[in-house]
């Protein structure tokens, strides 16, 4: 019965696990919170999912390997230091970019935001390693 319970709860919680550390990663560029933060939530969620089914499974819905995260996110974080190179600045200047919008919205871009977003991944991907690699281990 309590596995039953935890598994329905798992299946609700996940989403929004998934979405509130989406939120921290987009207001702690400016903001406390973050990328680091942000992706022990995203993380968190997967590992819920490990715990009430199995990290078989929790892997399977992963869209894509740990390992392949981690280098996605590494390459995210560098990459945001390179538009401050070509403006001949030093690397990692965050640079921000305005956009306009239809409605007469506008909207700030960082590069800020790209490494946070290069954290986020980062973190969860080495998290998801670690967890997915403990929770396969024969006691």
């Amino acid at each position: 019965m309590n596995s039953v319970l935890l598994a329905t709860a798992a299946r609700l919680f996940k989403p929004l696990l998934l979405l509130v550390s989406v939120f921290v990663l987009l207001r702690g560029h400016d903001e406390p919170g973050g990328g680091f933060v942000g992706g022990l939530l995203g993380a968190s969620a997967y590992a819920l999912d490990a715990v009430t089914r199995n990290t078989g499974s929790a892997r399977r819905k992963l869209p894509l390997a740990p390992h392949v995260l981690l280098g996605a996110g590494l390459l995210m974080a560098a990459a945001s230091g390179l538009p401050a190179l070509l403006q001949g600045e030093p690397f990692l200047t965050a640079q921000r970019y305005e956009a306009a919008l239809p409605f007469a919205l506008q909207i700030t871009l960082s590069t800020v935001l790209l490494f946070d977003a290069g954290v986020y991944v980062v973190v969860m991907g080495a998290a998801l390693l670690i967890m997915f690699t403990l929770g396969e281990e024969q006691i």
